[in-house]
């Protein structure tokens, strides 16, 4: 049997001219990463035993086998991610496989045209990973205090008979939620927007559990942008604005990068 053909992502072939790949050990830990030539698009891959790497094997080591996996996702994340400090790359998911040489290259000629203006659109840009973080009983207090629409419900519970005030006083706490992810996400929502005006592209994600996070806050908000390198203080400087902002309201910012542009390169 061949070996298969890992794909760790695809660069511009005049950049891999330009600076030839080091010695990276592949997905099996032995064999090194190389490229393949399919004109002015670059593949880099490993080759990996197709007898003792099988899709089937392959396939129930993902299903089966969380050590494995957290072991092999890291080494793609951690490889990907050198290269991408190396050249514009459009990064392959893990796991993208291929049974030959010839299969690789008829899949980039398929999507030539949308590579090359993949590689322009990412040349001198980052990816760039933004999380919000909330302390809802901090913040649900501040609202609790100061939002006018409660305000007002505690007035006119006031003005009510005593005998229906004690009914009515336990909606407020219904409100005070309701008011409270209202405010989460116009926060939110201002802070995205206004990163965006120094991006090139920005684009809302899902929320990460606290089993995934490890924190004790909520994730309130998870986005990803794309911005020109030239414009990363800027962005950077804009999300410490608000840390120092909102630090005190039960708000922190976490900003990241740069990562391989996974979300801005839709090739798969």
């Amino acid at each position: 049997m061949s070996d298969l053909l890992y794909l760790y992502g695809l660069i511009p072939a005049n950049e891999a001219k330009e600076e030839p790949l080091p010695s990276i050990k592949g997905f099996d830990g032995e064999g090194e990463l190389y490229t393949i030539d399919t004109g002015d698009v670059t593949a880099i891959v490993c080759s990996i035993d197709s007898e003792t790497h099988s899709e089937e094997d392959l396939k129930d080591k993902i299903e089966n086998d969380m050590e494995w996996l957290q072991e092999k996702a890291f080494h793609h994340h951690e490889t990907v991610l050198m290269v991408s400090k190396m050249y514009t790359i459009v990064p392959l998911k893990f796991c993208t496989l291929y049974k030959s040489e010839d299969s690789l290259k008829d899949t980039v000629e398929g999507n030539r045209n949308k590579l090359l203006n993949t590689f322009s659109k990412l040349k001198g840009n980052e990816e760039w990973n933004l999380k919000i973080f909330c302390n809802d009983k901090e913040l649900r207090e501040e609202v609790s205090s100061s939002n006018p629409a409660i305000e007002e419900k505690r007035k006119e519970i006031s003005e009510l008979p005593k005998g229906r005030q004690f009914f009515e006083k336990k909606k407020i706490d219904q409100l005070i939620d309701q008011e409270l992810e209202n405010e989460k996400n116009r926060i939110c929502e201002e802070v995205h927007e206004k990163l965006k005006e120094k991006a090139i592209e920005g684009s809302v994600k899902k929320n990460w559990g606290k089993d995934v996070t490890g924190r004790k806050e909520n994730m309130a908000w998870n986005s990803v942008f794309l911005i020109a390198e030239d414009k990363v203080d800027q962005f950077t400087d804009e999300v410490n604005r608000y840390k120092e902002q909102l630090g005190k309201s039960g708000w922190s910012f976490e900003a990241s990068g740069p990562w391989p542009p996974y979300h801005f390169s839709s090739f798969s």
